[in-house]
């Protein structure tokens, strides 16, 4: 989309009334869906709205028939889903995008065997299995990964006796939705537009100066390379992504810390003290660097501060069941110790953890590939040549591997 002319900040593009909007409320199978929504629980979410999309997208009379005709033909979606698994390992090894597609696949055929199949064959008059396949249903979630919109959660302010309890119960996320005319913008992180929630409708505003004939753009959020690609099917091209990310993962830190052990009893202690960090971090499966530092910083601040302990510092640590909740003011130390600017300050001992860690997760993406990928984003001939598959895994490659490599240069001794 096009700016025709000069728009200001603030002006606001277009507007699309809440009626207009295409979710599991609005489609004409919407009482059904609601009267039978406990039989639709998956661990997505996504399994109404999809049914809803199944029906709509198959449908002659479809309410939304002129909409649906302008979505684009699902067999030019490129997510890595669609690759072959051997093009998929071989071309994004190490960026952790082969696993997330393999955990996508597996979790989408679950759904399709275990809720969407048993519920539609009950309702032959509605669905068909024959033509609402388990392809027809993954290309619908990947169309939805890469066009629906989630309205952000209203917060809410919490008198001081619930605080506790409302944390814990921590509210599920809005459904997805389709939403005509926002789909149609493309993304980059230094966006020119936003789309905001009204009670009554959707509106996208201009969040900066658009000059006549520049493109419009939305954002999907703060999204590093990998996740772009992995949900969306795209990249931004190296190195104007200024949210890209690479993952150190925990186990590769692990890894980090056993290497090396010469004793029964140096390996005791550096697995209870990695027991004690399970339960104290639960689900965090990697740290997670940007361009200016770690975003993930009060983790790897616990888990450095643990693994580096003496065994004596640690036999402490545990009759006092840990240490007391940081304040903010720690908070903010913490966060400018993992920034750019604070990790050459750090501990010796904690450098080194954290240069390891990065040199043996840049080693995931295979020998060589470091000079060949370097030699290719500076020959723009040589990218040229590429197919689309090929750069797009290039700039995850290489964009990452940059992060880790600056991160080497930090914390070297």
């Amino acid at each position: 989309m096009l700016a025709k002319d000069n728009i200001e900040e603030g002006e606001v593009l277009f507007t699309i009334p809440r009626s207009a909007l295409l979710h599991q409320g609005t489609t004409k199978v919407s009482a059904l869906l609601e009267r039978e929504k406990a039989s639709l629980e998956s661990p997505s979410g996504w399994v109404p709205l999809l049914l809803a999309l199944l029906y709509e997208y198959t449908s002659s009379q479809s309410h939304w028939r002129h909409y649906l005709s302008l979505w684009t033909d699902f067999r030019t979606l490129d997510h890595p889903m669609f690759w072959c698994k051997e093009e998929r390992d071989r071309l994004l090894r190490g960026t952790g995008i082969p696993e997330a597609v393999d955990t996508d696949l597996s979790n989408i055929g679950r759904e399709y065997t275990d809720v969407v199949l048993p519920f539609i064959s009950k309702h032959p008059d509605l669905w068909n299995p024959d033509t609402h396949t388990l392809e027809l249903y993954t290309q619908l979630v990947a169309f939805v990964m890469a066009y629906s919109f989630q309205e952000p959660q209203e917060e809410e302010v919490d008198d001081e006796e619930d605080e506790e309890e409302e944390e814990e119960e921590e509210k599920a996320a809005n459904p997805p939705m389709m939403v005509p005319m926002a789909d149609m913008l493309n993304h980059v992180s230094n966006h020119n537009a936003n789309l905001e929630f009204t009670p009554d409708s959707l509106k996208m505003v201009c969040v900066r100066p658009i000059h006549k004939g520049q493109e419009v753009f939305n954002t999907y959020g703060q999204m590093a390379n990998w996740q772009l690609l992995h949900m969306y099917g795209f990249t931004e091209p190296y190195p104007s992504n200024s949210n890209d990310t690479a993952d150190i993962p925990i186990t590769t830190l692990h890894k980090v810390v056993t290497q090396g052990i010469q004793s029964d009893l140096e390996q005791q202690l550096v697995e209870e003290k990695w027991e004690m960090l399970h339960e104290m971090i639960q689900e965090k499966g990697a740290f997670v660097f940007g361009k200016q530092g770690c975003l993930t910083d009060t983790e790897l601040h616990t888990v450095l501060k643990v693994l580096c302990m003496s065994m004596e510092e640690f036999s402490e640590f545990k009759d006092n069941e840990g240490w007391e909740e940081e304040e903010d003011e720690e908070d903010v130390r913490i966060s400018l110790s993992f920034s750019n600017e604070g990790l050459p300050t750090l501990k010796a001992s904690w450098k080194r953890l954290i240069h390891e860690a990065a040199r043996l997760t840049v080693s995931s993406y295979g020998v060589g590939e470091e000079d060949r990928d370097q030699a290719l984003i500076e020959d723009k001939a040589a990218r040229a040549a590429l197919s689309s598959r090929q750069l797009s895994a290039l700039q995850v490659r290489y964009g990452q591997k940059s992060i880790l490599y600056r991160l080497m240069e930090l914390t070297k001794s």
